[in-house]
C-alpha cells in the first residue's frame, strides 16, 4: 500500500509497505481523509526533536472501518466512518496514574514517535476509535480542534470570562471555538493577519486585534474596562506572546500555554506573584475533548469549509506539504483525500 514518507528535513518520497493485519481487539481502518498538522510541518522542516527519520507523518484522521476482530464490541461495525485518538500513553507514569494520560511522560503519538496515518490502511486498538454523526471532512478536524478544547478546559473557562487568545491558526481556532461557541465566553482573538482574524470571528471570537497595526495593551484594556482578560491562552509559540499573556491577563487570572517557544523567554516574574496568576501548560487532548468537539461540529456552528484552505489528492500530498513550508502564513489547514 502507498505511503508518504518524510525521509529527512525538506525531503519526502512515496513509499510502499504491506497492508497491516489487525490483531484480536484491533480494528482495521481504511484511511479516507487526513489533515496535515503543524507537527508534520515542523518534522518536514527539521524542527521536531521528537522524531527519527524516515517517518510516515499524520494523525488527523477520517477513516472507514474495513475489518473488525474478536474482542471488538458490536457498536463498531464495518463501513462506519470514524476518527481515532492518536496517542499511546504508557499507563504507568505519574501523569497516567493521576488520570491525565494526555500528559504521559512516555506518550507515543502517531506520526511523531512512530509511523503515522499517511498510508492506505492502519490498525488500532478498538478503544481508540471514535464514532460520530459527521462526514469525513469534519472527522479529520476533530483532533486538531480538540487540542484547543483541552487548553480551554485547563483554563477553567466559563461564560462569565473574557478569554484572550494569541494566534488564529488551527489550534487557536480550536481555542476560540471552545471558549466562544462551546462555553459562551467573550473571546478576544489576536493575530497579525486580517484574514485569520475574520475567520476567528466566524469561529466564535467576539473581538479581534491585529497586533501588527493596533496597540495590543490599549485595546485589551479598552475591551476589559481596564481589568485585563480573565484567561489568556497562547497558541503561537514565540517569546513575545508568552510574555504578553502574562502582561495582559488580569489579577487572579489564568494563563495557558499550548505553543512551544523556540527560544528562552525572559519574564518580569513579579507579575506572577503580584497578580497571583495560575500558569498552566496544555498538551494533546482527552476523549472528553474529542466528544466536546464532535458535539460542536454536529451542531453545524463551526465554519468547517472556511477552515480548510486546500484539499489535495494523495499523490499531491508531498508537494502540498512543501508549499506550506515555503509559505506557511497563507495556510490554515491542508486536507488530503485518499478515497
Amino acid at each position: 500500500m502507498k505511503t508518504l514518507v518524510i525521509d529527512a528535513p525538506g525531503k519526502f518520497s512515496s513509499g510502499e509497505k504491506p497492508q497491516p493485519v489487525p490483531a484480536p481487539g484491533e480494528v482495521l481502518l481504511k484511511i479516507v481523509r487526513l489533515g496535515f498538522c503543524g507537527t508534520d510541518l515542523n518534522t518536514f522542516r527539521g524542527g521536531n526533536p521528537l522524531v527519527a527519520y524516515p517517518l510516515v507523518p499524520g494523525h488527523e484522521i477520517a477513516a472507514v472501518i474495513a475489518a473488525i476482530t474478536p474482542g471488538v464490541p458490536d457498536t463498531l461495525r464495518v463501513g462506519q466512518e470514524v476518527t481515532m485518538m492518536p496517542y499511546s500513553p504508557c499507563g504507568k507514569c505519574t501523569a497516567c496514574r493521576a488520570g491525565r494520560p494526555n500528559a504521559c511522560r512516555h506518550n507515543r503519538t502517531l506520526g511523531v514517535q512512530h509511523d503515522g496515518a499517511f498510508t492506505e490502511y492502519l490498525t488500532t486498538p478498538w478503544q481508540k476509535v471514535i464514532t460520530a454523526r459527521l462526514g469525513t471532512r469534519e472527522l479529520a478536524l476533530v483532533e486538531p480542534l480538540a487540542v484547543g478544547f483541552h487548553a480551554v478546559a485547563r483554563g477553567r473557562v466559563t461564560k462569565d470570562d473574557t478569554v484572550l487568545v494569541f494566534g488564529c491558526g488551527m489550534i487557536g481556532l480550536g481555542v476560540i471555538a471552545a471558549a466562544g461557541l462551546h462555553r459562551g465566553a467573550t473571546v478576544i482573538a489576536v493575530d497579525l493577519e486580517d484574514d485569520k482574524l475574520a475567520l476567528a470571528r466566524k469561529a466564535g471570537a467576539t473581538h479581534t486585534i491585529n497586533s501588527k497595526t493596533e496597540d495590543l495593551h490599549e485595546r485589551v484594556q479598552a475591551l476589559t474596562n481596564g481589568d485585563g482578560a480573565n484567561v489568556a491562552i497562547e497558541a503561537v509559540g514565540i517569546p513575545a506572546t508568552f510574555q504578553a499573556a502574562v502582561a495582559e491577563v488580569c489579577f487572579a487570572g489564568r494563563v495557558v500555554y499550548i505553543g512551544y517557544a523556540k527560544a528562552p523567554v525572559a519574564y518580569e516574574t513579579k507579575y506572577f506573584v503580584l497578580k497571583e496568576i495560575d500558569i498552566m501548560g496544555s498538551r494533546n487532548s482527552t476523549p472528553e475533548d474529542f466528544r466536546a468537539v464532535i458535539a460542536l461540529l454536529e451542531s453545524g456552528r463551526y465554519p468547517v469549509a472556511e477552515t480548510i484552505t486546500r484539499t489535495v489528492p494523495f499523490a499531491e500530498a508531498g508537494p502540498a506539504l512543501q508549499a506550506w513550508s515555503e509559505n506557511p502564513g497563507v495556510i490554515t489547514k491542508i486536507h488530503v483525500e485518499l478515497a
